[in-house]
């Protein structure tokens, strides 16, 4: 994959991230029978959608600035199916956040402004905390095999 030449392009590429996010949360919690684990997924799905509203302001806070990223480690495998039993959509959803913490904190360190460097941070630390509560059920799933 082509490297970014500018932070508003890689926020705008982690925007899309975002939205893929909220798409797979949605299709998830169709999925889910529990309502406890339907209604975890709506909310993680909202808090993309308001993930995607911080990064769409850092847009347009800070411009353009030159760099020189390279996103391809931060692409989900554009051929992973949705099709995937519960089990193999929690490990899915834990790659996916996994992958969104590594790109968060990657932007934090080039961007030139601490604003942004924040608010990157944020998304970063509430990435983990989706991460471990789809490793949660993940394990809960393990235990009762």
């Amino acid at each position: 994959m082509e490297n970014a030449s500018s932070i508003d392009e890689v926020l705008e590429f982690a925007i899309a991230r975002e939205v893929e996010a909220y798409q797979l949360y949605r299709y998830m919690a169709e999925q889910m029978q529990s309502p406890r684990l339907r209604q975890m997924c709506i909310e993680l799905a909202e808090e993309e959608l308001e993930h995607k509203a911080m990064l769409e302001l850092e847009v347009m806070k800070i411009g353009r600035v030159v760099c020189d990223f390279d996103w391809s480690d931060y692409i989900m495998d554009a051929g992973e199916e949705l099709d995937m039993d519960y089990e193999q959509l929690l490990a899915f959803a834990i790659k996916k956040e996994d992958t969104s913490v590594k790109l968060y904190v990657e932007l934090a360190r080039i961007v030139n402004y601490a604003e942004s460097r924040q608010t990157l941070l944020a998304l970063a630390d509430e990435e983990i905390e989706h991460r471990r509560r789809f490793e949660i059920e993940y394990n809960t799933l393990k235990e009762e095999y």
